[in-house]
């Protein structure tokens, strides 16, 4: 048991929507997960019959589609038609954030035929992919070359433009920093309609720093080039169990990767861990390993990929009973071994699905895809899992990691908690998220002269209190964990339900070169400015308009005071 005291809260009675959630399973095993199967199969075969184009003829297509993009921009009406956003439904989005500033009268610009992979360059070790491909797309296709990305988030859905255009990170971020720290070029259209190739050091620069975090509103996004690296085929994961207060866990994850005196060059190629309760965690560290040294006599090979296997993070919770363990696990099989349930979301939304039988006998069909569910839960349960339940990320310094712990402990109870570190880097222009300032004269662990260690710090769960059936303030609650990462140098992904005023906002994020951005690339009265678009609630025209207008009128004057 913690020691931490946790606030004492009064019963909540139960609602008519309690019972819609408790029997939303009913829908998903036999509506979303048929359905999900059925497209999952469909977009397989499409990508099969692009891969059998050349990359000269991708590139063809991709170069016409661009053309129709400009075209499209310039048929814009600034002054009849609506600000600028893509043609993608609300509902696909991944995250818990309602994309309701469509509502809003809009000029849609359909960006669909954006999803191949358009070069694998060896010699460069560079892949160029337009914004739709997703994570489970490009590893199939790199990782029999042994070569991947130097980032892949985990879940098979996640897209190259979302990944960039907000936010991406993996157990292999503690040496390759963000997905937006891969970068080696993006191409962009702008408001004007004129295509960009924005790299670190041409005079496209500013956009190229400024584009992560932005969520689409600086400019179109229609293909970018990433690293590649070289792999192996399979990855030796040891899981470490540990038991302790949060402080003492805290301190275990960082020892786990980058212990104190150690040679920050000699790091495991991955890490992860999850804190499983206020006292207990299992610690995770990976290397890349050759198929011939997984298949030697003695080794363990965990193929967690089969429909049928344990779920990945209950998996790793038997190292608490087992003790510390080895295993190897095939390489791709690793990078998405959170896809089939969610990390652990599915447990709560199909409370039997981590059962034997289950998983025997429709694991197959696993995971349900997440926009067919955001279709059909309906704007009550909608509402109930923004007040019910937590789906939040914390980018914070790790130093800072113990204290988050015990913050999380006694506002939510959420568990498991994800733990993923990564680099922070020292960039020449300053962006929306930045290391603290000054981090470089004082090292903590895991820091170096040019980039400070982070923690990600994943919180996806139903609240202790929601599950004693104990009154919880999810937006409140929210709010306090706002105002805590502002306080500590943190800082929120778009992607989550947020609280935070205009003013929070900004004062979390760094908007100088964003602005500069905005207005040097003329993306004000085009594009939705990146706090409106990602704040909480419904969005009517008349608010849009209004917003934009007041931003625009503020940005000219700065922009008539700067010449």
């Amino acid at each position: 048991m913690s020691t931490l005291p946790a606030p004492a809260r009064p019963k909540r009675k139960k609602i008519w929507v309690d019972y819609l959630v408790q029997f939303r399973w009913i829908i998903i095993v036999f509506v979303v997960l048929p359905l999900s199967c059925v497209i999952y199969f469909l977009s397989y075969l499409e990508e099969r019959k692009t891969e059998k184009k050349t990359y000269r003829q991708r590139q063809k297509e991709h170069e016409e589609n661009v053309h129709k993009v400009v075209k499209r921009l310039q048929q814009r009406n600034p002054f009849k038609d609506g600000l600028v956003c893509t043609a993608r439904k609300p509902y696909i989005v991944v995250g818990m954030r309602h994309v309701d500033y469509k509502r809003a009268r809009h000029f849609e610009v359909d960006l669909s035929p954006f999803n191949n992979v358009l070069d694998v360059d060896r010699e460069r070790m560079v892949v160029k992919v337009e914004p739709l491909v997703t994570m489970g797309q490009l590893s199939r296709i790199t990782v029999p070359m042994n070569l991947a990305l130097p980032v892949v988030s985990e879940l098979n859905d996640l897209t190259v433009g979302g990944l960039i255009n907000g936010y991406g990170i993996e157990g292999s971020s503690h040496i390759y920093g963000l997905f937006s720290d891969t970068l080696v070029s993006l191409e962009v259209v702008l408001a004007d309609g004129k295509v960009v190739r924005a790299t670190k050091d041409n005079e496209y620069s500013d956009i190229f720093y400024a584009i992560p975090w932005s969520q689409g509103t600086l400019g179109l996004l229609v293909s970018a080039e990433i690293k590649l690296i070289p792999i192996k085929e399979y990855m030796k994961l040891t899981y470490k169990p540990v038991r302790g207060s949060l402080r003492e866990l805290a301190q275990a994850y960082a020892d786990s990767f980058a212990p104190k005196g150690g040679d920050p060059t000699k790091m495991p190629d991955f890490v992860e861990s999850l804190i499983f309760t206020p006292t207990e965690g299992v610690f995770m560290t990976g290397d890349y390993a050759s198929e011939e040294e997984a298949k030697r006599k003695g080794n363990v090979i965990n193929r967690v990929g089969w429909w049928f296997r344990p779920w990945f993070y209950q998996h790793a919770e038997t190292a608490l009973k087992r003790g510390e363990f080895v295993e190897y696990i095939p390489t791709r099989e690793y990078y998405h071994r959170h896809t089939r349930s969610l990390f652990w979301e599915m447990k709560l939304i199909l409370p039997f699905g981590d059962q034997w039988w289950f998983r025997w006998l429709m694991g197959w069909m696993m995971p349900p895809k997440i926009s067919l569910m955001k279709i059909t839960q309906g704007e009550a349960i909608r509402k109930y899992y923004h007040d019910m339940h937590v789906i939040q990320d914390m980018l914070l310094p790790m130093h800072k990691v113990a204290d988050a712990l015990e913050f999380l402990h006694r506002e939510m109870e959420v568990y498991p908690i994800w733990l993923c570190p990564h680099r922070l880097f020292k960039l020449p222009v300053k962006t929306m998220v930045y290391p603290e300032p000054g981090f470089e004269l004082d090292p903590k662990q895991g820091d170096t002269n040019f980039a400070q260690m982070f923690a990600d710090i994943g919180v996806y769960y139903a609240p202790g209190p929601v599950l004693r059936g104990e009154e919880f303030d999810g937006a409140e609650a929210v709010h306090r964990l706002e105002e805590w990462l502002i306080q500590n140098h943190g800082f929120q992904p778009q992607y989550s339900v947020s609280e935070l005023s205009e003013n929070n906002f900004w004062r979390m994020f760094d908007r100088e070169l964003y602005d500069h951005c905005r207005r040097k690339y003329k993306a004000i009265g085009t594009f939705m400015d990146v706090y409106y678009k990602s704040k909480k609630g419904k969005k009517t025209e008349k608010e849009v308009l209004e917003a934009e207008a007041a931003i625009a009128e503020t940005e000219y004057a700065v922009a008539e005071k700067e010449n």
